[in-house]
């Protein structure tokens, strides 16, 4: 019999699982990320922790819910005393959802009257101040995610964004209570609670702010926000003997084999990346959607390139492009088909490599990475060390033996593709 876990996640798509699968475990909890809705006789182990990993962050509302409240009630099933509901720390979402339609319709599921919603990290310059969210010194609606193709975010004030979504009324926990503490935070939410308040968006610019809040919420059924916010969490277990002392790898294993950095992500940090890779000497071929629309870069060729140019260290394939070309480009084809075009092309490039001797890969942005993981048919991640903060290489659990670093585009230094394989040894 599989042995109960502790606290079960549900993220909205597979680069923010990552993240939050590495923040459980470097706090101390054995933690196993799964792909896709768990199956009824899902086994996870000894795990403490289970991160679900959906794709659910631009589908529609309905499925969205669907999916989520399915992983829930998995997780309840698995034993989860706890449930978070993990989204990006910049709020990716719109109008629409589906932040708002997700939180609401697991407070449901799960009788929750009020909860917190907090998407702060501050290792990746992620803050909320009186309710709004900044990227590093700007507000999020100065920064690059502005022009995000799916979410553009131009409104830095979340209790405005989240309200839009919702049908209860959205408030605020401000950074001073925040810092006065656990009984401070529980006794505003009781008060908010009685003034008919259904979300709170919570303030944080610390770590320590991060970790006031996960002792407050230690008994709430349902916590909402970024992988910030599951800081404080594994420690409530801890305190109360249920779960053992931190134990974080420096290194991780993976079988010897071909190396490849897979770049579906047009944001400013992996543009960056991509550049310093070949401004370095790293082989990089640009994949560009009117030509593989055309068939002008079959994947034949693209992969007999990388087979080309893989003999002495990592290869590049890359689609990253500035706004105004990807602005161009969705113009053109189609916001929707022209970002599916890459996904299909790189996830089904993963295949014909992982069959040519390629197990350690480098993918980056969220939707990519999604689409390369199903494609290779992973079912599972173990996390091992982190290479930057919100980003662990992970191993596939069964077959295919896998080494992977997803990496959502907006997190890693600009050395990322180049430094993160010295984190592996054979």
């Amino acid at each position: 019999m599989t042995p109960s876990i502790l606290l079960g996640a549900v993220a909205d798509d597979l680069t923010g699982a990552t993240d939050l699968a590495l923040m459980l475990a470097r706090n101390g909890m054995k933690t196993v990320q799964f792909i896709g809705v768990p199956p009824e006789d899902a086994d996870f182990g000894d795990a403490e922790a289970v991160v679900v990993a959906l794709k659910s962050r631009t589908i529609a509302a309905d499925d969205a819910i669907a999916m989520s409240l399915a992983s829930a009630l998995a997780l309840r099933t698995a034993g989860a005393e706890q449930i978070l509901f993990k989204y990006c720390s910049t709020f990716d979402s719109t109008d629409a959802g589906n932040i708002g339609p997700v939180a609401e319709a697991l407070m449901d599921l799960l009788g929750v009257p009020i909860a917190v919603a907090c998407p702060a990290f501050p290792a990746a310059g992620r803050s909320v101040y009186q309710g709004h969210l900044f990227v590093g010194a700007s507000l999020l609606s100065d920064s690059p995610m502005r022009d995000h193709p799916l979410t553009p975010m131009r409104d830095a004030n979340l209790v405005r964004v989240l309200q839009k979504q919702t049908a209860g009324r959205v408030g605020l926990i401000p950074l001073d209570i925040v810092e006065a503490g656990p009984d401070a935070i529980r006794a505003l939410l009781i008060k908010a609670r009685q003034a008919g308040f259904r979300l709170m968006i919570a303030d944080a610019v610390r770590d320590a702010d991060l970790r006031q809040l996960g002792e407050a919420l230690s008994i709430a059924p349902l916590v909402t926000g970024g992988s910030g916010i599951a800081m404080g969490l594994p420690e409530n277990f801890r305190k109360a003997g249920r779960i053992g002392a931190i134990d974080v790898p420096a290194t991780m294993r993976a079988a010897k084999g071909r190396s490849v950095v897979l770049a579906g992500s047009c944001s400013m940090a992996t543009r960056g990346q991509v550049q310093a890779a070949i401004d370095a000497g790293m082989p990089a071929l640009r994949l560009i959607p009117a030509d593989i629309a055309a068939g002008a870069q079959p994947i034949a060729e693209i992969a007999n390139w990388v087979l080309a140019n893989t003999a002495r260290g990592p290869a590049l394939v890359y689609s990253s492009d500035t706004p105004e070309a990807v602005q161009q480009v969705q113009q053109q084809m189609g916001s929707q088909e022209a970002g599916a075009l890459i996904e299909h092309m790189l996830a089904n490039l993963s295949v014909v490599l992982r069959d040519n001797g390629f197990n350690r890969f480098i993918v980056a942005g969220g939707e990519t990475s999604g689409a390369v993981v199903a494609a290779l048919g992973v079912t599972a991640l173990q996390i091992g060390p982190e290479i930057a903060p919100g980003v662990p290489w992970t191993r596939s659990v069964g077959t295919p033996d896998l080494v992977l670093a997803l990496k959502s585009g907006n997190f890693g230094a600009p050395d990322f593709f180049l430094k993160a394989w010295d984190l592996l040894h054979d």
